[in-house]
């Protein structure tokens, strides 16, 4: 539809230019093929605006609307400066020259100022705001990170995300280059993360947008995607360890998949008895290596040779660390011989009690007792 609009823009530039040449006001009415100099010259304005409006189209419209008024703030500074140059005693000619000098001075200054100021000058808050959040609602970039994990696809068919999904037109483009890689791992990936974009975009309950906002002052697509996130008051969906710290040291607010895949993992406390699977051997002596359903890794003292068995274990303990959380468990049926062993040990260590002693019964009280006063 864009291509439509420009071929029709262009076209008028031509004929505009076409006819504009013929006007008998215009000294060059008179040479035999004005109107043919007319249409090139309206057709190649034409083409001068469409390739500023493409050239433009990598600056957002933050940065047009603070190069508009850094041009106005010069423009205002340069008509305050000529309305005190007028009391000097100068030339018109001279006037006239200080003034054209000023005015490309004053606009550059304003414009170069604004630019580099734009995140301070409050004017530029509403307009920023309007355009990004319209009617309030929550939204959510989404990195090359969570995408190719896969995990957002059934996160978005659970109702768990109620904002709208903003795919960064440089996020695509990186999943793109990942797609053409010549390595096939890569390939494969990038793939799956288009797949994954299919997936989402097909899901009904989930709104996703491609946001062509860019920075091209940023070289790396995290930054991009910090600076985006502050610009349109977002949150970055991501499982990438560095993005996240960096993006929560710059105010930004991150959504990590691995730690709400930590924080959905089920609650285990030592002395509890489960089921698993000896896949492979530890790395300390006599060690057996599990996995949970949710990836949680389950170290099982004694189970080097019990690889490839399902057997029950008791836990023993569990450690919380920055990749996530590890089980350390030995087999049941050791734990219940070590309880039965502690119990023995009970019994034989306690005293056995001592039979209580018999006391002699006291004599019986006859006639003959000296205690009845008779003697």
């Amino acid at each position: 539809m864009i291509l439509i609009i420009r071929l029709l823009f262009v076209l008028s530039c031509g004929l505009f230019g076409y006819f504009f040449a013929g006007l008998p006001s215009l000294k060059m009415a008179d040479l035999p093929a004005s109107h043919y100099i007319g249409l090139t010259f309206g057709l190649l304005i034409g083409l001068f605006v469409i390739s500023l409006d493409i050239y433009f189209k990598r600056f957002t419209v933050r940065n047009i609307l603070a190069t508009l008024i850094g041009l106005a703030f010069g423009l205002i500074v340069h008509r305050l400066y000529m309305s005190v140059l007028i009391y000097g005693n100068f030339s018109p000619e001279t006037v006239n020259q200080i003034g054209l000098a000023s005015a490309i001075i004053f606009s550059y200054l304003g414009v170069v100022t604004v630019l580099r100021g734009q995140d301070e000058v409050a004017v530029m808050i509403p307009f920023v705001k309007l355009d990004a959040k319209g009617s309030g609602e929550e939204l959510i970039l989404l990195d090359t990170s969570v995408i190719i994990d896969g995990r957002i696809a059934d996160i978005c068919e659970t109702h768990f995300l109620p904002g709208k999904l903003i795919l960064p037109r440089f996020v695509l483009k990186e999943l793109q280059l990942i797609s053409d890689s010549s390595d096939p791992l890569k390939r494969n990936r990038g793939r799956r993360g288009l797949d994954v974009l299919n997936r989402i975009k097909t899901n009904p309950n989930v709104q996703v947008k491609i946001n062509e906002m860019d920075f091209p002052e940023f070289s790396t697509v995290d930054a991009k995607l910090v600076k985006m996130g502050q610009v349109l008051n977002a949150k970055v969906f991501t499982n990438d360890f560095n993005l996240n710290k960096v993006a929560e040291l710059q105010g930004v607010k991150v959504l990590n998949i691995n730690e709400l895949a930590n924080a959905l993992k089920p609650i285990v406390m030592p002395g509890e008895v489960m089921e698993v699977k000896i896949l492979k051997e530890g790395k300390e002596h006599d060690q057996g290596v599990a996995y949970l359903d949710d990836g949680t890794m389950v170290v099982v003292d004694n189970g080097r040779r019990r690889i490839g068995q399902t057997l029950n274990v008791t836990i023993t303990s569990v450690l919380q660390t920055q990749a996530g959380r590890m089980i350390f468990a030995k087999p049941a049926e050791e734990s219940e011989r070590g309880d039965r062993a502690d119990r023995g040990r009970e019994r034989f260590q306690r005293p056995e009690p001592r039979p209580q002693e018999r006391r002699p019964n006291p004599p019986a009280q006859t006639g003959n007792n000296p205690s009845n006063g008779v003697r």
